[in-house]
């Protein structure tokens, strides 16, 4: 499907959420089958991804990870940097394989990689996050990255609020600016903002986010 350059309204919002319920679905299953069933190195994995998608794209995190998988563990920057660079794979191939050895780094020395073990320890959702978006040993995430970590492995209610979805937001008048949000505080005041939304268009918080992601990119990724 086609990028749809109109002005977002919530008729065209409910019209994609039934064209694309079924397939939005099957994605959210996906994410929590990781989940259910995924290793921790599964899960360091999606984190790593996010670490690439930001500032960057999700085609680009998928990419990047193709590129460093064998990597991941136990590799050094520098090799993630030159298979990068022989990949073609991201923008800065030079800063991102450091935010992914320092956090490596941070998670061996907090947990021993047993990330889902550290996710479980936290009862409260929101503090969760904040473990990810401000712990200085988890390098690139920020409450938007960390939001889609936690989404990608199949905990719900997270906000991944990025371009895309907030010139929706903007389009439709729940936010005033498609500027993003640089503190804890805006964030979490957007997010309770599509929160609401959600529940007066009727459409689940989860499977918004990802109908507003693809009325901008014309497609359902992660």
């Amino acid at each position: 499907m086609q990028r749809d350059h109109q002005p977002v309204t919530i008729e065209k919002v409910r019209a994609v959420h039934n064209a694309r319920r079924k397939e939005i679905r099957t994605r959210l299953a996906e994410f929590d089958e990781v989940w259910r069933s995924g290793s921790d190195a599964r899960l360091w994995e999606e984190l790593v991804f996010c670490i690439f998608t930001a500032g960057a794209s999700a085609r680009m995190g998928f990419r990047s990870i193709e590129a460093i998988r064998s990597l991941l563990l136990e590799g050094s920057s520098e090799a993630m940097t030159e298979a990068l660079k022989a990949a073609g794979a991201h923008r800065f191939p030079n800063a991102r394989p450091g935010y992914v050895v320092v956090t490596r780094n941070y998670l061996q020395q907090h947990c021993r990689m047993r990330l889902r073990e550290s996710l479980l320890s936290f009862s409260d959702p929101i503090e969760r996050r904040d473990w990810l978006a401000r712990e200085r040993g988890v390098k690139g995430l920020g409450y938007k990255e960390a939001s889609h970590f936690l989404r990608n492995i199949g905990l719900r209610g997270y906000a991944i609020l990025d371009k895309h979805v907030l010139h929706c937001l903007t389009d439709l008048g729940v936010v005033d600016s498609p500027r993003p949000p640089t503190t804890r505080s805006r964030y979490l005041e957007l997010e309770e903002k599509l929160r609401q939304f959600a529940g007066s268009a009727g459409i689940d918080f989860d499977e918004l986010d990802l109908v507003l992601w693809s009325m901008k990119t014309g497609e359902v990724l992660k």
